[in-house]
């Protein structure tokens, strides 16, 4: 882990193209926090699982009472053959299709897990330094309380991001590639069915590979999603600007009027799906929600630790 000092900084973005929920930029401030250097690998993961005989969200059979309550009412159940253990596979096409519908390359499979990222048939052998996906807010949770850790609020894991660099449009400043140089794992080429790998990797990459920021922390930009604490407000930069109401004791804490009915958590830094002509989220300010009961093979997470206050005459 790597020690996040704190402080002031100013969160989000007035950049006109941004998307809505990463606006207004508004100074917030952190307490000082250990972060780790890199993201939960599989490795590590199976490690959790091997102790504890922890099972995966995606390795069990989904809960009709639990799925209902993130659908329109009235949405009818669906028949028992469908509701069986899987999760959501990045499935691009082989030829340009239009950016407005994701389920023309995401699809539900049936199988489909942390040890088996694509379904079955697929699995993790050889990559043991890759990060873990296809892991929900539960199953990150679990793992956070046996590693004695904790997930990182957005607050948090925006100031580590920006590695002390303030206010700049990317992680190390306002260029995407500085004299051609890629800094991140993300997408190059057109989204979704054309990936000209020219930052080196097809999709995710092992942890660490790129260059880490001056906080000493690898990939907080680009390889995989990283969740937080936070549920999703698409509002929530908005409401500390005073520009929207603020959320009381009984207002649903998740907000998105793109998908009202879901519970989401936000994740940050975007991913190796992240492209120029399509969800450009390969910066600090980027945010998004995802559903706090599922995973996706683009989505991890790293932890976060408090400070421990040292006591004097004491090893």
């Amino acid at each position: 882990m790597a020690w996040i000092p704190g402080g002031k900084f100013t969160m989000g973005t007035n950049e006109a193209d941004a998307y809505p929920a990463e606006k207004p930029a508004v100074d917030v401030e952190v307490a000082g926090f250990w972060m780790d250097t890199r993201e939960v690998t599989n490795a590590e993961f199976a490690k959790f699982v091997e102790e504890t005989g922890y099972v995966t969200v995606a390795e069990r059979k989904p809960d009709w009472e639990e799925l209902k309550k993130q659908l329109p009412p009235g949405t009818p159940k669906p028949d028992e053959s469908i509701l069986v253990p899987g999760a959501m596979v990045f499935s691009p096409p082989p030829y340009e299709v239009p950016t407005n519908d994701i389920s023309l390359w995401w699809k539900w499979v049936n199988g489909a897990n942390w040890k088996n990222p694509e379904g079955p048939g697929s699995n993790i052998d050889g990559k043991e330094n890759y990060p873990v996906v296809q892991v929900s807010f539960e199953d990150a949770q679990a793992y956070a309380e046996w590693a004695g850790k904790r997930l990182p609020t957005e607050f948090e894991w925006e100031f580590a991001a920006r590695g002390g660099v303030n206010g700049k449009r990317f992680a190390w400043g306002d260029e995407l590639n500085p004299s051609g140089q890629h800094l991140a794992n993300t997408f190059q080429g057109v989204f979704p069915h054309l990936n000209e790998g020219n930052d080196g990797f097809m999709g995710a990459a092992p942890v660490g590979s790129f260059a880490p920021n001056a906080f000493g922390l690898y990939d907080m930009i680009g390889n995989v999603w990283e969740l937080t604490s936070d549920w999703y407000d698409a509002l929530k930069l908005a409401r500390l600007a005073g520009q929207a109401p603020k959320l009381d004791a009984n207002m649903n804490p998740c907000y998105n009027p793109d998908n009202p009915y879901a519970m989401e958590r936000v994740m940050k830094g975007g991913s190796y799906l992240c492209a120029v002509n399509y969800c450009v989220n390969y910066r600090p300010s980027a945010r998004q929600g995802t559903s706090y009961d599922s995973g996706t093979s683009n989505v991890g997470f790293r932890l976060v630790k408090d400070a421990v206050p040292q006591t004097l005459g004491m090893k």
